[in-house]
């Protein structure tokens, strides 16, 4: 048969497809809080975001997603209510309202949760100037939100997932001293790596000052076109930096993906058999087997 990149793609997909079916994902031994990041528009942090908590809450997992860019990309995906009259991020940012006031079920996907965005919060940035531990606030909701969870006799949460606007303000900071790990999605161009090192270098000053236990855990490359020699370039130079961080799992670019939001679905059961969907179940199941820092 001839070897070409469709040939090659079909047989991982093949490959892929029998190594996941029926695998429930394990569980890790305390909740996971990782942010997912990147100043850089365009590059899949919200499909990141809404298809990995997809793929674990499918594998049998509690996950809950935080979408903290006030675009609500992530809250549109997942079917989420979040017009302006509804309880959201803002509240819990801003207002300090209790973060189980505005979770949401996602519908018809068990063990999904999701924390969704209004426009409201795209005055967050400048409200949130003026207030008290301004840079702790999320990371205070979501603990109290784990011990409430606790005392009401809920199942405990194994991934919380935060979604982030695309910029370094005041939003993301909350994020990243929120979490324990970053995720951040690169795009197999050129440009992706440009603004990668910025961000790193926010990320240690956030860790020198302001949360000491982040570390980027995991770095995905997205948008992936096997057809080009430029994505294989820019995929051996981010492995060749970041052996351990980088995935193995690449995602394709694919037109399921982007379809797949404007029927308020993830890719996993807007066509739960293409390449993008098989790839963000792949990904998922290799976070779960990688080492929590």
């Amino acid at each position: 048969m001839e070897d070409t990149p469709l040939m090659r793609e079909l047989a991982r997909d093949h490959a892929r497809r029998k190594q996941l079916d029926g695998v429930e994902f394990a569980a890790p031994e305390t909740t996971r809080v990782i942010t997912i990041a990147n100043q850089k528009g365009g590059v899949g942090k919200t499909s990141t975001t809404v298809n990995v908590a997809a793929a674990l809450a499918l594998g049998g997992l509690n996950v809950l997603v935080i979408d903290a860019d006030p675009q609500g990309n992530t809250s549109t995906a997942l079917n989420i209510e979040h017009h302006a009259e509804v309880a959201s991020m803002y509240e819990v940012l801003v207002e300090s309202a209790p973060l189980q006031d505005v979770v949401q079920d996602v519908p018809d996907m068990d063990g999904l949760l999701c924390a969704p965005a209004t426009i409201n919060l795209s005055g967050a940035e400048i409200e949130l100037v003026s207030l008290v531990a301004r840079e702790n606030r999320l990371r205070n909701a979501i603990r109290d939100y784990l011990e409430h969870r606790d005392d009401e006799g809920l199942p405990s949460l194994d991934y919380v997932l935060i979604d982030c606007p695309p910029s370094l303000g005041l939003l993301t900071v909350n994020a990243l001293v929120a979490a324990r790990e970053v995720l951040i999605p690169i795009q197999a161009e050129y440009y992706a790596l440009e603004g990668l090192s910025l961000l790193l270098n926010n990320i240690e000053l956030i860790r020198q000052h302001l949360n000491p236990d982040l570390v980027v855990s995991s770095i995905m490359l997205t948008m992936y076109d096997a057809r080009t020699r430029l994505a294989a370039q820019v995929a051996q130079d981010v492995r060749e930096h970041f052996p351990e961080q980088t995935l193995e799992t690449t995602i394709p670019r694919s037109v399921r993906i982007s379809e797949a939001p404007s029927y308020g679905q993830t890719v996993l059961t807007y066509d739960p058999g293409s390449s993008g969907a098989l790839a963000y179940r792949a990904a998922a199941h290799e976070l779960t087997i990688r080492p929590a820092p």
